[in-house]
């Protein structure tokens, strides 16, 4: 064990401390899911699984409260991979480095995975309650542990809807301490395909390597109101200038490709094209011209920004002109960012666009549009607008992976025992809010008519990326306000 599980409360960071060691990639959750049986077959607790690979864990009440209603928690066993690249790190097989800095805890150049570790590891401490102990409370738990929510929900879509009994349901995969959610917005992703032939690069010509990073990145729902540069698309907005401020025939792309997630910002992007020898000392001045302008411009938010510009061995096709125009016409093109704010609750993102993921080389380029909203006509109106434009690039466009907003519910009895508890726990009252984010309650309140549901959590800090980070005190306030919401409602 390393210094995590030595941190209050050590029932949980235990548990996180060994989350830290076990590879659990969106889809390839099978070693975590492992983890969660074997603590329930070691207390002797009842386990369900549906054909999607979700699982929830039944612990019967403490002495005095096995007869009262069933309480789900629930939250996710996958996390967003993602890493700097020049840290040498397997997700595969490597164990996540924690460190600690001041009051947080950290990773070693990866994301640390307390999205949503944190909220599984408080449900493992859970499952280890002894029944007879004085000092916790709880009725019957019904403990849902989904897959895949980090690539799409897919994994809450689903959910078998025989899995539950509860009918009030407490997420903890919230990032904002102090903060209770209600509310959520819905989402889907566009997937472009823009085909382009290749044409063969002629003798003599030289190749250069273009990367932009040092961008913050972040998770493109909670962070997108900070309007963190887009390596994507600040990339091929400072190749798109290059080509006019170096001559429109000064180069051709032969491959471009960045971002990693589609609920991701991304922080790095990179690109090979190929000029006349000629032209190879114009293209890279124009480039490092254009995006020193870019740098300038988004450097009290991306003061790292940076550009790299080196030869490279020349390939053997590349797309011409025309193509490559249409290529960087149509990433550039394409929005991102805060699209619109909330008419009813203020300062909230109500919807938004990433640009998320580029990957192209030979004979197409493939772009992956994360849109959300809070409002189901806008998320629309905006993916018929992401598509129109791709297909006026030429490019084919389609939705996947649409998934409902969760509608607030101001007169929830769950929300008002949870102020009450924080309340008289915590001498503060919560903040109610929405999230920009898509939660797994909005598709379990749909499979699930009539849940009751709130969210809340610990103080994650930039999720989605390598600088994310929890704050260490907020998790033993996030315990405290569970632990003494289910003695309430037990």
């Amino acid at each position: 064990m390393s210094f995590v599980a030595d941190l209050d409360p050590q029932a949980l960071w235990q548990h996180f401390d060994r989350i830290l060691q076990i590879p659990r990639a969106s889809k390839n959750e099978e070693a975590m899911r492992r983890y969660v049986l074997s603590v329930a077959e070691r207390h002797g607790l009842e386990t369900r699984r549906d054909k999607a690979g979700n699982v929830v864990v039944v612990k019967p009440g403490t002495t005095g409260h096995e007869s009262g209603p069933a309480t789900v928690l629930q939250g996710h066993l996958d996390m967003v991979q993602e890493k700097n690249s020049d840290v040498a790190f397997d997700f595969s097989r490597d164990a996540i480095r924690p460190q600690r800095v001041g009051d947080y805890l950290t990773a070693d150049g990866t994301t640390l995975g307390s999205d949503n570790g944190i909220g599984v590891a408080a449900m493992l401490a859970l499952m280890e309650v002894d029944p007879e102990a004085d000092d916790l409370a709880h009725g019957p738990l019904e403990l849902l542990f989904t897959i895949d929510e980090e690539t799409g929900l897919t994994g809450a879509a689903q959910l078998a809807d025989d899995m539950l009994t509860g009918k009030r349901l407490v997420n903890l995969d919230s990032e904002e301490e102090g903060a209770v959610y209600v509310g959520c917005a819905g989402g889907l992703t566009v997937e472009i395909s823009l085909p382009l032939e290749p044409a063969p690069v002629e003798g003599g010509a030289t190749a250069l390597e273009v990367k932009v990073g040092g961008f913050r990145g972040g998770h493109s729902g909670v962070d997108i109101h900070l309007q963190r540069g887009n390596a994507v698309q600040l990339l091929a907005r400072a190749l798109d200038a290059a080509r006019t401020r170096a001559g429109a025939g000064s180069f051709r792309l032969a491959s471009f490709a960045g971002g990693s997630a589609h609920n991701a910002i991304p922080r790095e992007a990179a690109a090979v094209l190929v000029c006349a020898d000629r032209d190879r000392e114009a293209v890279a001045d124009a480039l490092q011209g254009e995006f020193a302008a870019i740098a300038s411009e988004y450097r009290p938010v991306e003061p790292d920004a940076r550009i790299e510009v080196a030869g490279t061995k020349a390939p053997g096709t590349a797309w011409d002109a025309a193509a490559t125009a249409r290529a960087l016409g149509l990433v550039t093109a394409l929005p991102h960012g805060v699209q619109a704010m909330s008419y009813d609750i203020p300062g909230l993102v109500e919807t938004s666009c990433t640009v998320a993921t580029a990957s192209g080389a030979s004979g197409r380029i493939e772009i992956l549009v994360s849109v959300r909203s809070s409002t189901d006509s806008a998320k629309r109106a905006l993916a018929r607008k992401v598509a129109s434009i791709a297909r006026l690039a030429g490019a084919e466009a389609k939705e996947e992976g649409d998934y409902p907003g969760w509608k607030p519910n101001m007169g929830s009895e769950l929300l008002r025992v949870v102020k009450q508890v924080q309340a008289r726990e915590l001498g503060s009252d919560p903040e109610v809010k929405a999230i920009h984010a898509g939660l797994e309650t909005g598709i379990i309140g749909e499979k699930y008519p009539g849940m009751d549901m709130i969210s809340f959590g610990p103080q994650i800090e930039f999720p989605h990326s390598p600088d994310e980070r929890v704050r260490i005190p907020s998790v033993e306030r996030f315990w405290r306000l569970l632990v003494a919401t289910l003695e309430e409602l037990a």
